[in-house]
Protein backbone atom coordinates (compact mmCIF):
# COMPACT_ATOMS: atom_id res chain seq x y z
CA UNK A 1 0.00 0.00 0.00
CA UNK A 2 1.40 3.42 -0.97
CA UNK A 3 1.68 5.97 1.83
CA UNK A 4 -0.05 9.24 0.86
CA UNK A 5 2.36 12.14 0.38
CA UNK A 6 2.33 15.00 2.83
CA UNK A 7 2.68 18.34 1.02
CA UNK A 8 4.29 21.41 2.52
CA UNK A 9 1.70 24.10 3.23
CA UNK A 10 2.49 27.58 2.02
CA UNK A 11 3.18 30.17 4.68
CA UNK A 12 5.02 33.50 4.34
CA UNK A 13 7.87 32.50 6.66
CA UNK A 14 9.00 29.81 4.20
CA UNK A 15 10.90 32.71 2.65
CA UNK A 16 13.97 33.89 4.55
CA UNK A 17 15.52 37.04 3.03
CA UNK A 18 19.31 37.12 2.69
CA UNK A 19 21.47 39.52 4.69
CA UNK A 20 22.07 42.60 2.53
CA UNK A 21 19.51 41.30 0.02
CA UNK A 22 18.36 44.79 -0.94
CA UNK A 23 21.94 45.85 -1.72
CA UNK A 24 22.59 42.67 -3.72
CA UNK A 25 19.45 43.28 -5.77
CA UNK A 26 20.59 46.86 -6.37
CA UNK A 27 23.93 45.53 -7.67
CA UNK A 28 22.21 43.03 -9.94
CA UNK A 29 19.92 45.69 -11.44
CA UNK A 30 22.87 48.06 -11.94
CA UNK A 31 24.84 45.35 -13.78
CA UNK A 32 21.80 44.50 -15.89
CA UNK A 33 21.40 48.17 -16.74
CA UNK A 34 25.00 48.38 -18.00
CA UNK A 35 24.52 45.29 -20.18
CA UNK A 36 21.19 46.68 -21.47
CA UNK A 37 22.90 49.91 -22.49
CA UNK A 38 25.80 48.12 -24.22
CA UNK A 39 23.43 45.99 -26.29
CA UNK A 40 21.12 48.93 -27.10
CA UNK A 41 24.09 50.99 -28.29
CA UNK A 42 25.28 48.05 -30.41
CA UNK A 43 21.93 47.52 -32.14
CA UNK A 44 20.52 51.05 -31.78
CA UNK A 45 17.49 49.30 -30.33
CA UNK A 46 16.55 48.29 -26.78
CA UNK A 47 16.34 44.56 -26.08
CA UNK A 48 15.42 42.45 -23.08
CA UNK A 49 18.30 41.95 -20.65
CA UNK A 50 17.61 38.20 -20.94
CA UNK A 51 15.81 36.17 -23.60
CA UNK A 52 16.26 38.95 -26.12
CA UNK A 53 15.92 36.78 -29.23
CA UNK A 54 12.53 35.30 -30.05
CA UNK A 55 12.04 32.23 -32.25
CA UNK A 56 8.26 32.05 -32.41
CA UNK A 57 5.21 33.85 -31.02
CA UNK A 58 1.97 31.91 -30.84
CA UNK A 59 -1.64 32.12 -29.75
CA UNK A 60 -3.05 29.04 -28.07
CA UNK A 61 -5.05 27.64 -25.18
CA UNK A 62 -4.27 26.39 -21.69
CA UNK A 63 -6.71 23.60 -20.87
CA UNK A 64 -6.90 22.85 -17.14
CA UNK A 65 -7.58 19.19 -16.50
CA UNK A 66 -10.64 17.92 -14.70
CA UNK A 67 -10.47 15.48 -11.80
CA UNK A 68 -7.28 16.84 -10.24
CA UNK A 69 -6.58 15.83 -6.65
CA UNK A 70 -7.17 18.50 -4.00
CA UNK A 71 -3.44 19.37 -3.62
CA UNK A 72 -3.17 19.91 -7.40
CA UNK A 73 -6.50 21.71 -7.86
CA UNK A 74 -5.17 25.07 -6.67
CA UNK A 75 -5.05 28.65 -7.94
CA UNK A 76 -5.35 28.86 -11.72
CA UNK A 77 -5.78 25.07 -11.78
CA UNK A 78 -8.55 24.89 -9.17
CA UNK A 79 -11.32 24.22 -11.69
CA UNK A 80 -11.44 22.76 -15.23
CA UNK A 81 -11.26 25.72 -17.61
CA UNK A 82 -9.78 26.85 -20.91
CA UNK A 83 -7.73 30.07 -21.03
CA UNK A 84 -6.32 31.89 -24.06
CA UNK A 85 -2.53 32.24 -24.00
CA UNK A 86 0.27 34.04 -25.81
CA UNK A 87 3.49 32.00 -25.99
CA UNK A 88 7.00 33.18 -26.87
CA UNK A 89 9.94 30.83 -27.56
CA UNK A 90 13.35 32.44 -26.99
CA UNK A 91 17.07 32.10 -26.24
CA UNK A 92 18.55 33.15 -22.89
CA UNK A 93 21.19 35.78 -23.79
CA UNK A 94 20.35 39.47 -23.62
CA UNK A 95 21.69 39.92 -27.15
CA UNK A 96 20.86 38.66 -30.66
CA UNK A 97 23.19 35.68 -30.94
CA UNK A 98 23.46 33.11 -33.69
CA UNK A 99 21.31 30.04 -33.08
CA UNK A 100 24.48 28.03 -33.64
CA UNK A 101 25.65 29.22 -30.19
CA UNK A 102 24.39 26.58 -27.71
CA UNK A 103 22.66 28.46 -24.89
CA UNK A 104 19.64 27.86 -22.72
CA UNK A 105 16.27 28.23 -24.42
CA UNK A 106 13.01 29.41 -22.92
CA UNK A 107 9.26 29.46 -23.24
CA UNK A 108 7.16 32.27 -21.77
CA UNK A 109 3.44 31.54 -21.35
CA UNK A 110 1.07 34.45 -20.76
CA UNK A 111 -2.33 33.23 -19.58
CA UNK A 112 -5.05 35.83 -20.22
CA UNK A 113 -8.12 36.28 -18.00
CA UNK A 114 -6.67 34.62 -14.88
CA UNK A 115 -9.21 35.15 -12.07
CA UNK A 116 -8.37 36.00 -8.47
CA UNK A 117 -6.34 38.31 -6.19
CA UNK A 118 -2.98 39.47 -7.54
CA UNK A 119 0.52 38.96 -6.15
CA UNK A 120 1.02 42.67 -6.98
CA UNK A 121 -1.86 45.11 -7.34
CA UNK A 122 -1.09 45.76 -11.02
CA UNK A 123 -4.61 45.88 -12.42
CA UNK A 124 -3.89 43.06 -14.89
CA UNK A 125 -5.57 39.68 -15.43
CA UNK A 126 -2.55 37.78 -16.75
CA UNK A 127 -0.57 34.91 -15.24
CA UNK A 128 2.91 34.49 -16.69
CA UNK A 129 4.96 31.30 -16.43
CA UNK A 130 8.60 31.80 -17.48
CA UNK A 131 10.33 28.48 -18.10
CA UNK A 132 13.83 27.47 -19.23
CA UNK A 133 15.12 24.13 -20.57
CA UNK A 134 17.13 23.39 -17.43
CA UNK A 135 15.59 22.25 -14.12
CA UNK A 136 17.79 24.37 -11.84
CA UNK A 137 19.47 27.75 -11.79
CA UNK A 138 23.18 27.10 -11.05
CA UNK A 139 23.47 30.54 -9.39
CA UNK A 140 20.57 29.64 -7.11
CA UNK A 141 20.33 32.50 -4.62
CA UNK A 142 20.71 36.25 -4.85
CA UNK A 143 24.28 36.23 -3.48
CA UNK A 144 25.39 33.75 -6.17
CA UNK A 145 23.24 35.41 -8.81
CA UNK A 146 25.06 38.69 -8.27
CA UNK A 147 28.23 36.85 -9.39
CA UNK A 148 26.45 35.69 -12.56
CA UNK A 149 25.99 39.30 -13.62
CA UNK A 150 29.77 39.64 -13.99
CA UNK A 151 29.65 36.77 -16.49
CA UNK A 152 26.67 38.24 -18.36
CA UNK A 153 28.13 41.76 -18.41
CA UNK A 154 31.13 40.49 -20.42
CA UNK A 155 29.06 38.71 -23.07
CA UNK A 156 28.00 41.71 -25.23
CA UNK A 157 31.66 42.31 -26.09
CA UNK A 158 32.27 38.67 -27.07
CA UNK A 159 31.75 37.36 -30.59
CA UNK A 160 29.53 34.39 -31.42
CA UNK A 161 32.67 32.41 -32.21
CA UNK A 162 34.14 33.15 -28.77
CA UNK A 163 30.90 32.07 -27.10
CA UNK A 164 30.83 28.87 -29.16
CA UNK A 165 34.38 28.04 -28.05
CA UNK A 166 33.54 28.84 -24.43
CA UNK A 167 30.47 26.61 -24.61
CA UNK A 168 32.43 23.75 -26.18
CA UNK A 169 35.05 23.97 -23.43
CA UNK A 170 32.31 24.00 -20.78
CA UNK A 171 30.68 20.87 -22.25
CA UNK A 172 34.02 19.03 -22.26
CA UNK A 173 34.60 20.06 -18.64
CA UNK A 174 31.06 19.03 -17.68
CA UNK A 175 31.51 15.54 -19.18
CA UNK A 176 34.87 15.07 -17.46
CA UNK A 177 33.53 16.15 -14.07
CA UNK A 178 30.39 14.02 -14.44
CA UNK A 179 32.46 10.92 -15.23
CA UNK A 180 34.28 11.20 -11.90
CA UNK A 181 31.13 12.12 -9.99
CA UNK A 182 32.12 15.70 -9.18
CA UNK A 183 29.60 18.57 -9.07
CA UNK A 184 29.69 21.13 -11.85
CA UNK A 185 30.79 24.66 -10.96
CA UNK A 186 27.89 27.09 -11.60
CA UNK A 187 29.67 28.81 -14.50
CA UNK A 188 30.31 25.48 -16.24
CA UNK A 189 26.71 24.33 -15.74
CA UNK A 190 25.44 27.65 -17.14
CA UNK A 191 27.63 27.54 -20.26
CA UNK A 192 27.41 23.81 -21.08
CA UNK A 193 24.06 23.88 -22.87
CA UNK A 194 23.36 21.54 -25.80
CA UNK A 195 21.96 22.88 -29.08
CA UNK A 196 18.75 20.92 -29.56
CA UNK A 197 15.52 21.64 -31.43
CA UNK A 198 13.66 24.04 -29.17
CA UNK A 199 10.23 22.45 -29.64
CA UNK A 200 11.41 19.12 -28.22
CA UNK A 201 12.70 20.60 -24.97
CA UNK A 202 11.23 20.28 -21.48
CA UNK A 203 11.07 23.66 -19.74
CA UNK A 204 11.21 24.44 -16.01
CA UNK A 205 10.48 27.35 -13.68
CA UNK A 206 13.77 26.49 -11.89
CA UNK A 207 12.65 28.56 -8.87
CA UNK A 208 9.63 27.84 -6.70
CA UNK A 209 6.28 29.56 -6.55
CA UNK A 210 3.24 29.42 -4.38
CA UNK A 211 0.73 26.84 -5.53
CA UNK A 212 -2.40 27.86 -3.67
CA UNK A 213 -2.20 26.15 -0.28
CA UNK A 214 1.11 24.54 -1.26
CA UNK A 215 4.47 25.23 -2.96
CA UNK A 216 5.57 23.94 -6.38
CA UNK A 217 7.83 24.19 -9.36
CA UNK A 218 6.18 24.31 -12.79
CA UNK A 219 7.33 22.63 -15.99
CA UNK A 220 6.19 22.13 -19.58
CA UNK A 221 7.00 18.83 -21.31
CA UNK A 222 6.29 17.70 -24.89
CA UNK A 223 2.97 15.83 -25.02
CA UNK A 224 2.05 15.38 -28.68
CA UNK A 225 4.06 12.78 -30.60
CA UNK A 226 5.32 15.32 -33.15
CA UNK A 227 7.16 17.43 -30.55
CA UNK A 228 8.26 14.41 -28.49
CA UNK A 229 9.97 13.18 -31.66
CA UNK A 230 12.09 16.35 -31.67
CA UNK A 231 13.57 15.80 -28.20
CA UNK A 232 17.40 15.73 -28.31
CA UNK A 233 17.34 16.47 -32.06
CA UNK A 234 20.47 18.47 -32.86
CA UNK A 235 20.19 21.79 -34.70
CA UNK A 236 21.80 21.44 -38.13
CA UNK A 237 25.12 23.27 -38.08
CA UNK A 238 24.48 24.47 -41.64
CA UNK A 239 21.02 25.84 -40.86
CA UNK A 240 22.17 29.41 -40.26
CA UNK A 241 22.00 32.08 -37.59
CA UNK A 242 18.20 31.98 -37.34
CA UNK A 243 17.85 28.20 -37.44
CA UNK A 244 15.44 28.04 -34.49
CA UNK A 245 13.11 30.66 -35.93
CA UNK A 246 13.01 28.72 -39.19
CA UNK A 247 12.38 25.42 -37.40
CA UNK A 248 9.53 26.88 -35.34
CA UNK A 249 7.94 28.74 -38.26
CA UNK A 250 8.17 25.71 -40.57
CA UNK A 251 6.67 23.41 -37.92
CA UNK A 252 3.65 25.59 -37.09
CA UNK A 253 2.97 26.41 -40.72
CA UNK A 254 1.38 22.96 -40.93
CA UNK A 255 1.25 21.34 -37.47
CA UNK A 256 -0.16 21.90 -33.99
CA UNK A 257 1.67 21.00 -30.78
CA UNK A 258 0.75 20.10 -27.23
CA UNK A 259 2.73 20.29 -23.98
CA UNK A 260 1.91 18.95 -20.54
CA UNK A 261 1.93 21.71 -17.93
CA UNK A 262 3.09 20.02 -14.76
CA UNK A 263 3.37 20.85 -11.06
CA UNK A 264 5.98 19.32 -8.76
CA UNK A 265 4.64 19.89 -5.25
CA UNK A 266 7.08 20.41 -2.37
CA UNK A 267 7.00 17.63 0.24
CA UNK A 268 10.19 18.40 2.21
CA UNK A 269 11.35 21.99 2.66
CA UNK A 270 14.89 20.85 3.58
CA UNK A 271 15.46 18.67 0.51
CA UNK A 272 13.26 20.82 -1.74
CA UNK A 273 14.26 24.32 -0.64
CA UNK A 274 12.56 27.56 -1.62
CA UNK A 275 15.59 29.83 -1.15
CA UNK A 276 18.11 27.88 -3.27
CA UNK A 277 17.07 27.39 -6.90
CA UNK A 278 20.26 25.41 -7.61
CA UNK A 279 18.90 22.36 -5.75
CA UNK A 280 17.16 19.77 -7.93
CA UNK A 281 13.93 18.68 -6.28
CA UNK A 282 14.04 14.84 -6.17
CA UNK A 283 11.30 13.17 -8.18
CA UNK A 284 11.22 10.27 -5.73
CA UNK A 285 9.93 12.76 -3.15
CA UNK A 286 7.38 14.28 -5.52
CA UNK A 287 6.84 13.59 -9.23
CA UNK A 288 5.92 16.14 -11.90
CA UNK A 289 2.14 15.81 -12.32
CA UNK A 290 0.17 17.12 -15.28
CA UNK A 291 -2.36 19.81 -14.32
CA UNK A 292 -3.11 21.30 -17.75
CA UNK A 293 -2.39 20.93 -21.46
CA UNK A 294 -0.95 23.75 -23.54
CA UNK A 295 -2.41 23.55 -27.05
CA UNK A 296 -0.76 25.51 -29.87
CA UNK A 297 -2.55 25.22 -33.23
CA UNK A 298 -0.95 25.63 -36.65
CA UNK A 299 -0.39 29.32 -37.46
CA UNK A 300 2.12 31.87 -38.73
CA UNK A 301 4.47 31.82 -35.73
CA UNK A 302 6.84 34.58 -36.81
CA UNK A 303 5.14 37.30 -38.81
CA UNK A 304 6.82 40.71 -38.72
CA UNK A 305 3.86 42.14 -36.80
CA UNK A 306 4.02 39.39 -34.19
CA UNK A 307 7.75 39.74 -33.71
CA UNK A 308 7.47 43.49 -33.18
CA UNK A 309 4.58 43.07 -30.75
CA UNK A 310 6.28 40.34 -28.69
CA UNK A 311 9.77 41.85 -28.72
CA UNK A 312 8.98 45.56 -28.43
CA UNK A 313 5.54 45.89 -26.81
CA UNK A 314 4.96 42.89 -24.54
CA UNK A 315 6.60 42.24 -21.18
CA UNK A 316 6.78 38.87 -19.46
CA UNK A 317 7.41 38.64 -15.72
CA UNK A 318 6.95 36.00 -13.01
CA UNK A 319 5.31 38.84 -11.03
CA UNK A 320 2.49 39.10 -13.57
CA UNK A 321 0.88 36.59 -11.26
CA UNK A 322 -2.01 35.62 -9.07
CA UNK A 323 -1.38 35.69 -5.33
CA UNK A 324 -2.06 31.95 -5.51
CA UNK A 325 1.12 31.66 -7.64
CA UNK A 326 3.31 34.24 -5.91
CA UNK A 327 6.99 33.78 -6.90
CA UNK A 328 9.13 32.53 -4.00
CA UNK A 329 12.80 32.74 -3.00
CA UNK A 330 15.51 35.36 -3.30
CA UNK A 331 15.94 34.96 -7.08
CA UNK A 332 12.24 35.55 -7.59
CA UNK A 333 12.22 38.47 -5.13
CA UNK A 334 15.02 40.10 -7.12
CA UNK A 335 12.91 39.77 -10.28
CA UNK A 336 10.16 41.86 -8.68
CA UNK A 337 12.38 44.93 -9.23
CA UNK A 338 14.67 43.66 -12.01
CA UNK A 339 12.03 42.85 -14.61
CA UNK A 340 10.28 46.26 -14.46
CA UNK A 341 13.69 47.99 -14.62
CA UNK A 342 14.63 46.08 -17.79
CA UNK A 343 11.18 46.60 -19.34
CA UNK A 344 11.21 50.31 -18.57
CA UNK A 345 14.64 50.71 -20.19
CA UNK A 346 13.62 48.79 -23.32
CA UNK A 347 10.36 50.65 -23.84
CA UNK A 348 11.86 54.06 -23.05
CA UNK A 349 14.85 53.53 -25.36
CA UNK A 350 12.59 52.45 -28.22
CA UNK A 351 9.92 55.08 -27.55
CA UNK A 352 7.19 52.43 -27.35
CA UNK A 353 4.42 52.24 -24.77
CA UNK A 354 4.19 48.86 -23.02
CA UNK A 355 0.85 47.05 -23.13
CA UNK A 356 -0.46 44.13 -21.10
CA UNK A 357 -3.09 42.27 -23.14
CA UNK A 358 -6.60 41.61 -21.90
CA UNK A 359 -7.57 39.60 -25.00
CA UNK A 360 -5.61 37.18 -27.13
CA UNK A 361 -6.84 39.02 -30.22
CA UNK A 362 -4.41 41.81 -29.35
CA UNK A 363 -1.65 39.52 -30.69
CA UNK A 364 -1.28 40.48 -34.37
CA UNK A 365 -1.77 37.82 -37.04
Amino acid sequence: MTTPRSYVHYRPDLEQPFPDEAELIRQVIAAMGKANQQVADKHRHGLRDAHAKSHGVLAGELRVRSGLSAPLAQGLFAEPATYPVIVRFSSAPGDLRSDQVPVQRGIAIKVIGAPGPRALDDGHTTQDFLLVNHPTLPFGNIAEYAKLQDLLEKQPSQSDQQLQLTGAAARIAAKALSRVGRPLPPAVETLAAANHHILGETFHSMAALRYGDHVAKISAAPRSANVRALTSSEVDKKAGESALRDLVADFFAHDSAEYDIRAQLCTDIERMPVEDASVLWPEELSPHETVAVLHLPAQDAYSDARRRYADDVLSFSPWHALEAHRPLGSIMRSRRAAYPASSDFRHRFNGIEPQEPSRVKELPA
